[in-house]
């Protein structure tokens, strides 16, 4: 058969009203364990190709790996294209972080056949918002599923469990492994290759889901790690972070380097050399400062000399706030920590509202309202999935109750709310699996999860194996933690995600390619020249 999509038979739409109430609390459960979902079909034109797909918004409910029994009720939304050869295609699942986060973001912001319209760097303006057939979605290339982890979007525990029970670094990956293992079930995908894409807290959930998956015998093709943080230990590194803030100054015209620089990749090249060595230098010989050292810093991040000494020279003070408040302060203006082109008021009432865990950041500020708007009209209108319940997109109370203890492959404890280390089971899943792809992406202007740190955090895990190292590609954007929020930075990493799907899928073929050799040698090259003349492709 061809993998051509096959056309929509006039099959209906089957919406679905779902009365359950999903309480997000940390002693919640629900007592519901059917399996069910909206389903409506949809087309979406990429690069003059129409694809027909099938939307599904729903619950698939996970069980205990020992007892069987059933411990989660999961919502999840899927895009499947309707091709000829589903089983074969690639299957990706996404999901955020936080912790306590939805999927909301990226299903709505990134690689979703259907996306938001955002003003970003600027502040998206109130409704009417509108939404786009997504024209970089990857539904070209990988069937698509949004998991949503327990007590977020409409997730709960099923009594007599609670929510709180699935609140933790590997109570987290072990329910989505389960989630994962059951959609593969439940849609005949077990033979499917395989993807993970998270972002945010989603990175180091993928990275000790892919070697639970891998324990369980599911090996992946590949993962994609958005906006890093593997190493909570190195968060706020003052050298890891001085690109992202010399890629502030430089957005927002305060690099005073002579030329100024005109191509910020290049410019990052610079302050990452400065940062790693100079810089390094510097910060430990504080107070004693050579004056080439001071004022090359001052002239990469737009801060005058003086200030910097009375920081100690450190610009990860406050855990940035200081410079972030400090970049444009003679504007009355703060700069994004998620994003450093996005800027707000930082004066009067403006300049006293409680960060909320980020959620008064500029850069979520900036796109709040299109996402709660435009959410509830999707989920309602075109997935015609309908809940009594209110959609969690942000649980403050999963953050708050969260277990950061970590077990890490070789039996070590490497958790901790300000210690986390989940680059070993990246490290340990490429090793062992040496088809294992790994793509990085990263924001310049993201303060949040830096860049550069996260470059640093490869370059330390301990990997030593060398088949594994040239399987990472690491590719950074002129967007923020939120790369996709960026109309160009989105269009880029979407053409280096065809590369990269290409690149993880391509072993496929080379394995049949020496099945078919060896079977030339074993029955003949005549008998199998004419075995193949009769092979359609």
């Amino acid at each position: 058969m061809d993998d051509t999509p096959s056309s929509h038979e006039a099959l209906p739409d089957q919406s679905l009203l779902d009365t359950t109430a999903y309480g997000s609390g940390p002693d919640d459960s629900v007592s519901d364990a059917s399996e069910n979902a909206a389903i409506t079909r949809h087309t979406v034109t990429i690069n003059g190709v129409t694809i027909p797909y099938t939307a599904e918004a729903g619950h698939l409910v996970t069980t205990d790996q020992y007892s069987a029994q059933p411990s989660a009720k999961i919502f999840y939304v899927a895009f499947t294209a309707d091709t000829n050869k589903p089983p074969t295609r690639p299957v990706t699942f996404f999901y955020n972080g936080g912790p306590g986060s939805s999927s909301v973001f990226l299903l709505l912001g990134s690689f979703g056949p259907r996306r938001i319209r955002t003003s970003m760097p600027f502040f998206t303006p109130p409704a009417p918002y509108m939404m786009d057939d997504n024209q970089d979605s990857l539904i070209d290339q990988t069937d698509l599923v949004f998991i949503n982890p327990v007590g977020t979007g409409y997730s709960a525990a099923i009594t007599p469990g609670k929510n709180k029970d699935f609140w933790g670094v590997d109570e987290d990956a072990r329910s989505i492994k389960q989630f994962i293992k059951r959609y593969l079930t439940v849609y005949n995908r077990w033979n499917s290759p395989k993807f993970l894409f998270g972002e945010s807290y989603g990175t180091p959930r993928t990275c000790v889901l892919t070697w639970m998956l891998h324990e369980d015998g599911v090996d992946l093709n590949g993962i994609v790690l958005q906006s890093s943080i593997l190493d909570y230990s190195q968060s706020s590194n003052a050298v890891g972070l001085l690109p992202t803030f010399a890629a502030d100054a430089w957005f927002h015209n305060k690099v005073a380097t002579s030329p100024s620089p005109t191509d910020l990749p290049n410019f990052m090249k610079t302050v990452e050399s400065f940062a790693v060595g100079p810089y390094a230098s510097a910060l430990g010989t504080f107070p004693k400062v050579n004056a080439g050292t001071l004022r090359t810093l001052s002239q990469f991040v737009g801060i005058p000399p003086i200030v910097l000494k009375y920081w100690k020279l450190d610009v990860s003070t406050g855990f940035g706030t200081v410079f972030l408040t400090s970049l444009l302060q003679d504007d009355g203006v703060a700069v994004g920590s998620y994003d450093g082109r996005v800027t707000a008021q930082d004066t009067g009432i403006a300049g006293s509202v409680d960060p909320n865990s980020g959620g008064n950041d500029p850069t979520m500020t900036a796109v709040g309202g299109v996402y709660t708007a435009m959410w509830n009209v999707y989920l309602n209108d075109e997935l015609q999935f309908t809940a009594t319940s209110p959609f969690m997109d942000l649980n403050d109370q999963a953050f708050l109750n969260w277990n950061f203890g970590h077990i890490d492959p070789t039996g070590a404890q490497k958790g901790g709310i300000g210690s986390l280390y989940t680059a070993g089971d990246l490290a340990a899943s490429m090793a062992l699996n040496p088809y294992l792809k790994v793509f990085s992406a990263n924001g310049y202007y993201d303060a949040v999860t830096p860049f550069f740190q996260t470059i640093l955090n490869f370059r330390n895990m301990p990997l030593k194996s060398q088949h594994a190292r040239p399987n990472l590609t690491i590719e950074n954007y002129p967007s923020g933690h939120m790369v996709y929020l960026d109309n160009n930075s989105r269009s880029m990493m979407k053409a280096d995600l065809v590369k990269f799907y290409e690149a993880a899928t391509a072993h496929s073929f080379a394995r049949a390619e020496l099945q078919a050799q060896g079977e030339a040698r074993h029955m003949g090259l005549t008998e199998y020249s004419r075995r193949i003349s009769r092979t359609p492709y």
